[in-house]
């Protein structure tokens, strides 16, 4: 049986390495679904019910926002989560975004 698009996002998400961040634009491009950023943010809202820790707070816009960070339970739980890996973090921003940048489509 075929994998769905989140379980396949799941997949791709699980790669991205400690300290680096990728886009839901990047995901969605590497699963060739170019386009479908918001279903690849909608994925990582409902990783929270998996049993398996996948990694969603690596998962930001392309410009670096954490537009997702509401939906760690309140808080700055996205923005410990990533400083606590050497991510810098300014105003919700990852500030040196190009430096951690992590795209599946070059390194899977």
């Amino acid at each position: 049986m075929e994998k769905g698009f989140f379980e396949k996002t799941y997949d791709v998400v699980k790669q991205i390495p400690y300290g680096r961040v990728t886009s839901y634009g990047a995901v969605a491009a590497f699963l060739g679904s170019r386009g479908s950023a918001r279903m690849v943010g909608w994925a990582m809202n409902s990783s929270k019910n998996l049993p398996e820790n996948i990694p969603a707070h690596r998962v930001v816009n392309s410009s670096g926002l954490l537009t997702g960070k509401q939906h760690f339970g309140g808080g700055n739980i996205m923005v410990e989560l990533l400083e606590s890996e050497g991510v810098i973090i300014e105003n919700d921003k990852i500030s040196n975004f190009m430096d951690v940048f992590w795209d599946p489509a070059s390194e899977l």
